[in-house]
């Protein structure tokens, strides 16, 4: 099966992309990690201002398969958290790098950490 994979992204092991703006990193789940959830019914997320370490626990996806965590692909502030998908779950399935963002980060460091896109091609 083929699953999108933006090339200006980083990844985590863990199903996370990193996409470093101007003044913050957006994170969200791959396309990967939304298909083999299925059907996304609840998104919690964290507080703005909420301190993450790079691979924390920030948030819970539940589908109508299982409850999954999401971790935090770099440490640092959060910035803003997408309340549309909180109150639209459904957007995760349906526009995983683009609507259905996670959150923002103030990064506390870099991104070289993470996967580019062909190595997490390579991890599904």
């Amino acid at each position: 099966m083929d699953f999108e994979i933006p090339t200006e992204l980083r990844y985590a092991e863990s199903h996370e992309w990193a996409d470093e703006r101007t003044d913050a990193v957006r994170v969200g789940v791959s396309d990967f990690a939304q298909d083999e959830l299925g059907d996304i019914v609840f998104v919690e997320l964290p507080a703005e201002g909420a301190e993450l370490g790079a691979g924390e626990e920030f948030g819970v996806l539940e589908s109508i398969k299982a409850v999954s965590d999401i971790y935090a692909p770099v440490a640092g502030t959060v910035v803003a958290a997408n309340e549309a998908v909180v109150d639209s779950p459904e957007l995760v399935n349906e526009d995983p790098y683009g609507d259905g963002w996670l959150i923002e980060v103030e990064p506390a460091g870099d991104l070289e950490h993470l996967l580019d896109a062909s190595a997490y091609e390579e991890t599904i």
